[in-house]
């Protein structure tokens, strides 16, 4: 999907992001963030329409933001709060910013939304420049799976229903650990398309990216509520930690 930029993404996703795009954990992941963040000044990568970024700033936490769309921007300046926290509009391989943080996090998978090795190792590099002595990074990020793909693709029927029916349609490609998602929604008003692309990376994988960029992984748990990492699970949250000196 040579076409999609950091900026796609938004244009086909902010105005119903958040009707469509609940992960269900959002209470979990503020709580946990909030307790290791510990009244930090916090940067939030990918901010997107500030599902998390609001509620941590409605809790006193200094939060700032980085965001490659402005459309999902604009969604969250039009929310109670969402007009007092700074953000910058920029690729979150590539930033810079003044300030130094405490803890940044990125998370649901946005990681992946980088689609090369290169930029996501830049991410790491780049969070790891902006964070202070001691200050921690943390990443959730899906477990990749691949044995439900047939000859490296799969079709997966979302919704049936008298009007509407939703397709979810992924090519894998093993060599460059990309999956290629084509959502595809049709209704008797027409068709709507809404593709994605993601570079997924196994977590030892994450593990070195921090590690080339300074930082030492301090936890891994394989849900929001603490629960341990397993070859189980299917998700991962992991801290990483610039050293104190």
């Amino acid at each position: 999907m040579k076409d999609f930029t950091p900026e796609t993404f938004g244009e086909l996703n902010a105005e119903d992001y958040d009707a469509l795009h609940d992960p269900g954990t959002t209470a979990a992941s503020v709580d946990l963030i909030e307790t290791l963040a510990n009244g930090g000044k916090v940067l939030e990568l990918a901010i997107g329409t500030g599902r998390v970024a609001l509620p941590l700033a409605a809790r006193g936490l200094e939060v700032h933001g980085v965001e490659a769309s402005q459309l999902m921007v604009d969604q969250l300046r039009a929310k109670d709060g969402g007009a007092d926290i700074p953000v910058l509009i920029s690729d979150m391989s590539e930033f810079q910013l003044d300030t130094r943080f405490n803890f940044a996090f990125l998370i649901f998978n946005t990681l992946f939304n980088l689609t090369s090795q290169e930029a996501q190792l830049r991410c790491f590099q780049t969070v790891a420049n902006h964070l202070e002595p001691g200050g921690a990074f943390l990443v959730e990020a899906f477990v990749p799976y691949v044995t439900t793909f047939t000859d490296n693709q799969r079709l997966r029927t979302g919704h049936v229903g008298m009007d509407k029916v939703f397709l979810e349609a992924i090519t894998h490609d093993p060599v460059e650990q990309m999956f290629n998602y084509q959502r595809v929604l049709m209704t008797p008003d027409g068709n709507q398309m809404t593709p994605l692309p993601m570079r997924y990376a196994w977590p030892a994988e994450i593990d070195l990216m921090a590690r080339l960029a300074g930082l030492e992984r301090e936890a891994r748990w394989g849900s929001w509520d603490g629960k341990p990492f397993t070859g189980k699970s299917e998700m991962h949250v992991s801290l990483y930690r610039k050293p104190a000196a």
